[in-house]
């Protein structure tokens, strides 16, 4: 399996191939974004690290040998396979203006390095619709800083090692701005847990120990101090602005320094809490932001417009959406999160046994791959429509792997969202959908009005 801090390998493959895992586990998500053929959660291959072979049956694979994946049919062959370099065609173009004029959701992109943002624009995105920053921390120019930030056992220490980390993020931010160039960017605050950034072998925990002068022993008692038995439930999202709001707030100066700094190319920043289960957790955070947007467009004597909404993918946030809506500029749907706490399912390690319930029809389909209407739908479009009740002006859309699939766009369409936001590769495919879900919308009215 994979993990934020592989990103640098994810980024140096051809391919990614995991036994664990799924079409939303962390490999499918990121290698999507880049445009990385993967296969996750093929479990009959059994990777053994100390021969360094790969198993499947009787073929065995030993390191340097090559093989072939397609991730579009989640196959595995071994050896060269010829390939073909696709090519985008003039009828593409065509296509693409036909499915604008006709569709009324906008579509935006999942994208939070320079190489996405630019893959998104090309592709047609109007924006971004989540910017994860916790995958800007693992460069190796601002992980240091991270952990330093993470083991300090004082605010003062804490607050040292983030003023390091913010002339990093301000520059993220800065080319991002500056790429999408007056469309809207949507910025996630901090959302996994701590310890994903901390080093976990013996030797990155030597390194990492004597470059910030502190012995082995503290490092792993501060690993173990952070170790969750359930760590998506755990310390994470807004839980960790509410415990560390020096972490919340150095990001929300980083987001104003940068937008100031290209002001003339911000159309509309969104800072988007994350993980939010009650009204409170927003207001407190709410106000930090508003208070260091204060700070530094006081002393610049200037300002660029924001908003500060949220990520809505706990059930209770959906089902107090009426409340939230009184201070939630916007509402995004985690429709990763969203399905994995409606249902009960863990996205890395359902693969196991979703195919079966497919195949069985307990499930008509992989619910992280198409949206459970049902289930997790029924969520939304009450969050949505309670939302807009409380505030009318509030923005609504989806930035899980739900806003590339058709059938979930149409849903998308149905309920009202604004926008649908995906991976860079998957934009032409949610802009074609969101076409054809208008006038499957249209003709379904159609045909109950003849009725």
């Amino acid at each position: 399996e994979t993990s934020p801090e592989d990103i640098h390998g994810m980024h140096a493959a051809r391919g990614i191939l995991t036994t664990r895992g799924g079409m939303t586990s962390h490999a499918a998500v990121v290698a999507r974004g880049m445009g990385r053929p993967c296969v996750a959660g093929a479990g009959s291959v059994q990777v053994d690290y100390t021969t360094r072979t790969l198993r499947v049956g009787d073929v065995e694979l030993h390191e340097g040998d090559v093989m072939t994946i397609d991730g579009s049919k989640g196959e595995i062959m071994r050896g060269k396979v010829s390939t073909i370099q696709p090519q985008l065609s003039g009828d593409f173009a065509v296509i693409m203006a036909w499915a604008d004029q006709t569709r009324r959701l906008k579509v935006r992109a999942n994208a939070e390095t320079p190489t996405d943002t630019k893959t998104a624009r090309g592709f047609g995105a109007e924006g971004i619709g989540l910017c994860r920053t916790e995958h800007m921390f693992f460069d190796p120019a601002r992980i240091q800083h991270v952990r330093e930030m993470i083991v300090a056992d004082n605010e003062d220490s804490r607050r040292e090692a983030l003023d390091k980390l913010r002339p990093e993020q301000v520059k993220d931010f800065t080319e991002i701005l500056s790429i999408m160039h007056g469309l809207p960017v949507t910025i996630r605050l901090l959302d996994p847990p701590l310890h994903e950034f901390l080093p976990h072998d013996e030797k990155d925990i030597a390194d990492f120990a004597a470059k910030a002068k502190l012995s082995e022993d503290a490092v792993r008692r501060r690993l173990s101090d952070l170790k969750e038995a359930n760590p998506m439930l755990g310390h994470r999202g807004c839980r960790l602005g509410v415990t560390y709001p020096e972490i919340y707030e150095m990001q929300a100066r980083a987001i104003f320094e940068a937008s100031l700094a290209v002001s003339d190319k911000v159309g509309m920043v969104e800072i988007m809490v994350p993980l939010i289960a009650t009204r409170a957790e927003l207001v407190r955070l709410k106000k930090l932001i508003h208070m260091v947007a204060a700070e530094v467009f006081g002393a610049a004597k200037r300002s660029v417009p924001y908003l500060v909404g949220t990520m809505i993918e706990l059930p209770r946030a959906a089902l107090m959406a009426h409340d939230i809506a009184h201070d939630a500029e916007f509402f995004s749907f985690g429709t990763n999160d969203l399905t994995q706490t409606t249902l009960g399912l863990s996205r890395d390690d359902a693969g196991a046994f979703l195919p079966t319930y497919v195949e069985k029809n307990i499930l008509p389909r992989d619910p992280f791959v198409t949206l459970d209407i049902d289930g997790v739908g029924q969520l939304i479009d009450m969050a949505v429509t309670n939302g807009r009740r409380t505030n009318a002006d509030l923005k609504c859309g989806i930035c899980g792997e739900h806003g590339g699939d058709p059938e979930s766009i149409w849903f998308c369409e149905k309920v009202g969202l604004d926008y649908v936001s995906c991976s860079p590769y998957r934009v032409p495919i949610a802009r074609l959908a969101a076409a054809q879900a208008v006038i499957r919308l249209q003709q379904s009215q159609s045909n109950k009005r003849a009725a």
